[in-house]
């Protein structure tokens, strides 16, 4: 895809930052068992790729994960410190906010730990399971959590929820396996998409902010250039936002 057709992908309008989403809007989706898993995969990852922000990416992978993952009934992505906070960053309905709001308890290490170690976690029953009681609690019975991203400090997870004990079989364990590259790829395109965006914007913005400087100052290109760089570094602000404020000054009444 061409420079402008991924930056006209971009400007989108953009979801918000968190999501509560209906889990099945997906309903055409080719579903197991009966249809080929590489022609469910790729419907799953072209939808995936239709995104515009990684805002957007988030909300269709949690609504694709009940629709193409056995016997996933709730979805969620969230985020995982190193000291076990958590955010939930897209959601399908308000069980999985419960279920990733909790807190573990101090000396109680919660299952999702182990995708540390491991790109799967899993809770068979969560009824007498130390580290996921709090799932039997709301209903939930099995976890099944894989690894998108990660680095030193977090964790980037997609967690299926189901109501009954047991509900992840080796099945549904390759399926997400493979769906979690999907999603974390598109992610990935989706990242850079709304970064290009973001730099021709910023790079418009101090275009404005140079001309007006030229105008005030009556110096050359390079001149104002360097004197918003100056400033910038002096009151230790970002450029863009420097750039911004001269504008918003030039254009107020």
């Amino acid at each position: 895809m061409c420079c402008g057709a991924l930056l006209r992908t971009a400007v989108r309008s953009c979801s918000p930052k968190r999501f509560v989403v209906a889990a099945s809007r997906f309903s055409d989706l080719p579903r197991f068992p009966g249809t080929d898993l590489a022609e469910a995969l790729t419907d799953a990852a072209c939808r995936l790729h239709e995104t515009s922000t990684p805002d957007s990416t988030l909300d269709t992978a949690v609504r694709l994960t009940v629709d193409l993952v056995p016997g996933a009934e709730h979805a969620g992505i969230s985020v995982i410190e190193r000291d076990n906070r958590r955010q939930t960053l897209a959601w399908t309905d308000e069980v999985v906010r419960a279920a990733e709001d909790v807190r573990p308890e101090p000396g109680r290490q919660p299952y999702w730990h182990r995708l540390w170690t491991t790109p799967v976690a899993e809770v068979e029953d969560s009824e007498g399971d130390e580290g996921a009681d709090d799932l039997y609690g709301l209903g939930l019975r099995s976890v099944l959590s894989l690894r998108l991203r990660t680095d030193r400090r977090r964790l980037t997870v997609l967690t299926a929820y189901a109501r009954k004990p047991r509900a992840f079989d080796e099945s549904a364990r390759r399926v997400g396996r493979l769906f979690t590259a999907h999603v974390g790829i598109a992610l990935d395109s989706a990242t850079v998409r709304e970064q290009l965006t973001e730099a021709m914007r910023t790079r418009d913005l101090i275009g404005q902010a140079t001309g007006i400087l030229m105008e005030r100052m009556d110096m050359d290109a390079a001149g104002a250039f360097d004197s918003l760089v100056r400033a910038s570094q002096r009151e230790n602000v970002k450029l863009r936002d420097l750039a911004r404020r001269i504008v918003d000054t030039h254009e107020a009444p």
